[in-house]
């Protein structure tokens, strides 16, 4: 028989289910995520460090996890919940069940609950603090332990994810991504990008790489002093997780950047952007996560279909007259893009790296790669 396993949250409410990874207790920021598949990438993804996250499609495992496809050289989330984990892996690249997957990690994990129930609870009344549990089943207890977590806001998760030092990247994206022809275009001088890693997915600098970019990455704590002694052609700033406002040392390398290299930003890249440049930013209801989610480009007039992972977003009305809007959500208007009016600098809140659309956004590293030449 399967283990009980609990979910609380912060407002009392506590799910019954089953254990579908390791035993133990965590706690975090529970969130949802809109996505069919991908559930690795979300696993492995570094920007999801401290949250409990909800898949709602409602069968999740049932092609099982490969090694090619990971983000990061671990799992990085509190925990996961699923309404159904599949037993089964049927497709020809799985190497690995889920559930297996998951153990192996030492990551909780919940099934058997109603998704749906506890996603309209979150929509309705934000993200909030949890405990997802199957060593204290009592619900008071776990109540009080949700409400007792620390949250995001006000937290740099980025220095409990960030890589202990520098390396070059050689790897290429996989032979299963599907590039246009001018997207798959080498650049012809070989710029060198220094890739600032706040928790970096790798398909980032996979991307750069394909393109005939030399990739070098850097700690997110590095110093302006040592990004330009590495003389780059241009400065990726990477996703990662939490609230970006406490991340001080960052603005200020970046604030220190701006005029000096080009740059360009993804996800927490784009609030770190934002902020060197004046910009404020804030904690949203519940945050935009999935492989579905509609932007529109305010230059080409065209709507990219974009993956995303952010609780934070660019507050609009706190833009300094440097930053010009270049993307809108088209579910609630929230900033999506930003460029620098004088200076090659410019982010997205989306991530182009990812499949959705399925490749609407790849243009942006093209794009990147041609500010450089």
């Amino acid at each position: 028989m399967s283990q009980i396993a609990k979910l609380a949250l912060e407002d009392g409410t506590v799910y019954l289910g089953k254990s579908y990874g390791a035993d133990g207790e965590v706690d975090g920021e529970v969130c949802f995520n809109t996505s069919m598949t991908g559930y690795q990438e979300i696993l492995t993804d570094p920007s999801y460090r401290g949250q409990i996250v909800t898949m709602t499609y409602p069968e999740i495992g049932n092609y099982g996890v490969n090694e090619e496809d990971i983000e990061s050289w671990q799992m990085h989330l509190a925990g996961f919940i699923v309404r159904q984990g599949s037993r089964r892996a049927s497709n020809f690249r799985s190497e690995q069940r889920l559930s297996d997957y998951l153990r192996a990690a030492g990551i909780p994990a919940i099934e058997g609950i109603d998704t749906r129930a506890l996603v309209r609870r979150l929509r309705t009344h934000g993200s909030m603090k949890g405990v997802l549990s199957t060593t204290d089943l009592d619900d008071a207890s776990l109540v009080a332990k949700a409400n007792a977590s620390p949250g995001l806001v006000g937290r740099d998760l980025v220095r409990e994810v960030l890589p202990a030092e520098s390396r070059q990247w050689e790897e290429k994206v996989s032979s299963w991504t599907y590039l246009s022809p001018e997207d798959a275009a080498p650049a012809a001088n070989s710029p060198h990008v220094v890739a600032l890693d706040f928790g970096m997915k790798w398909n980032i600098p996979r991307h750069l790489r394909t393109l005939g970019a030399r990739v070098t990455l850097l700690p997110g704590t590095a110093k302006a002093s040592e990004i330009l002694a590495l003389q780059p052609d241009g400065v990726f700033l990477s996703n990662g997780p939490g609230d970006p406002e406490p991340l001080d040392y960052a603005i200020g390398t970046i604030r220190e950047l701006i005029g000096k290299t080009p740059i360009f930003g993804i996800c927490l890249g784009h609030q770190l952007l934002s902020l060197a440049c004046g910009a404020k930013t804030f904690k949203m209801k519940f945050g935009h996560r999935g492989a579905n989610q509609p932007v529109m480009n305010h230059e080409t007039g065209l709507v990219e279909i974009t993956s995303q992972n952010h609780g934070f977003a660019v507050d609009r009305d706190s833009l300094p007259a440097d930053l010009e809007v270049t993307h809108d959500s088209l579910n609630d208007q929230t900033v999506e893009g930003v460029r620098h009016r004088s200076e090659p600098a410019f982010s997205v809140q989306y991530h182009p790296e990812a499949s959705a659309g399925p490749h609407d956004s790849h243009y942006l590293f093209q794009n990147f790669l041609k500010m450089l030449a």
